[in-house]
């Protein structure tokens, strides 16, 4: 709430089974709500949860002021952070599925005039006024959703291209709760300013870096929007061109807030969401940020009991980092094959390619020749020239 620009001046806590199909709450919470509301004087009661056409009505009717529920304070901070042509879209067809559906209550006070003449003979007469704007306002913004969805779809296209031609580098995304500092962390890695705010959802476009790593060799980095528990179906729908980065990273460096209360139900949302995109069986690494806020360490030592694999850094004192660095670095040798090539001394572009692409483990120059083992990236290997014995040999 305060990321959106409000000032929280009381809260109301409900356990019960199930909602109510009227109010969410039911009756005698929705006269505590108005009680409690007119007391403080509130201006607008926001609801942690989704709330149905009807329930936003009724709610509204019994409380007496605005009602606004969870998706629609997302909808709004996304629309805040939004900067790109791609993100502004995606978070307009958002906020277009979301209020077709709530259209009608705009119009009911037209709804009750008289339809003409014909309404007074078996119900056969033209529709009044509250109808008919209600259509025409239904047919606009599916007009514009099918428009945007095309547009999206190009735009996801493109990023589609873009994210597999980038399949002959190694690749990592950081992923985790809104908030939990990859911004942060993306600069320490990268070096590259990037927008840093203590808000939720302050990045919402994908940005991708290259990060050189303490052997030279080079990991593309995304950072990715944040995630949130119960994160409606149709922003992830939305937001799918943007989170085409974390379905094709070969690594996904899950960033986790340790200082925050409930950091177990972050890295449990953020699971969740990640497996609804098909990521489950992709290979993860835990690191927990923010250790230099951590307080209450009781409460820590218990999360890292949960998670003893995890890392631990704080990327705003850099402290960690090289670790985490050495860890992904350890993750990529995984992953690639060892070759042994004959180099002529003077072929400085082959030589660059292996300095940059790979891990040297040995170099010896014999008669103009640079006899050198080294590790690379499947993808890597498969580039090296084709060399008789004289030049080089893959093994």
């Amino acid at each position: 709430m305060r990321t959106a620009g409000a000032r929280i001046v009381g809260q109301v806590v409900q356990r019960r089974e199930r909602p109510d199909a009227g109010t969410f709450v039911g009756e005698g919470k929705v006269q505590e709500v108005r009680r409690q509301a007119e007391e403080l004087e509130a201006d607008v009661v926001v609801f942690d949860h989704d709330l149905s056409p009807a329930q936003v009505k009724n709610l509204e009717k019994g409380v007496g002021l605005k009602v606004l529920d969870r998706t629609e304070i997302i909808l709004d901070i996304f629309a805040t952070h939004a900067r790109s042509k791609q993100s502004k879209l995606q978070v307009e067809l958002a906020q277009l599925e979301y209020a077709l559906p709530r259209l009608r209550g705009q119009w009911q006070h037209l709804e009750r005039i008289a339809g003409g003449r014909g309404s007074m003979s078996g119900g056969m007469g033209t529709r009044g006024p509250g109808e008919k704007q209600l259509e025409s306002d239904r047919r606009i913004a599916r007009d514009q959703i099918v428009r945007m969805k095309r547009e999206l779809a190009e735009i996801d296209a493109r990023k589609t291209r873009e994210v597999k031609a980038r399949a002959e580098n190694f690749t990592a995304a950081l992923v985790g709760y809104t908030n939990a500092g990859k911004s942060t962390l993306m600069k320490r890695l990268t070096g590259v300013d990037v927008l840093i705010e203590d808000k939720l959802f302050s990045t919402l476009d994908t940005k991708t870096h290259s990060w050189t790593l303490k052997s030279g060799m080079r990991v593309l980095i995304s950072d990715t929007v944040g995630f949130i528990r119960s994160l409606p179906h149709h922003l992830v729908a939305s937001f799918h061109a943007t989170l085409e980065e974390v379905v094709h990273a070969d690594l996904l460096l899950h960033v986790v807030d340790a200082s925050h209360p409930d950091a177990e139900g972050h890295i449990a949302a953020v699971d969740k969401v990640l497996d609804s995109l098909g990521c489950s069986g992709k290979d993860r690494l835990l690191v927990f940020n923010k250790m230099d806020a951590v307080r209450d360490r009781l409460e820590y030592e218990l999360l890292r009991s949960r998670h003893p694999d995890a890392l631990e850094v704080s990327a705003k004192l850099n402290n960690g980092v090289e670790v985490l660095g050495e860890e992904v670095e350890a993750r990529l040798a995984g992953r690639q094959v060892e070759v042994d090539l004959q180099v002529p001394a003077g072929d400085g572009r082959l030589l660059a390619f292996l300095s940059q692409n790979g891990r040297i483990l040995e170099r010896t120059l014999t008669d103009s020749m640079w006899r050198i083992r080294a590790r690379l990236a499947p993808w890597h290997a498969s580039k090296l020239p084709k060399m008789d014995g004289t030049a080089g040999t893959a093994v």
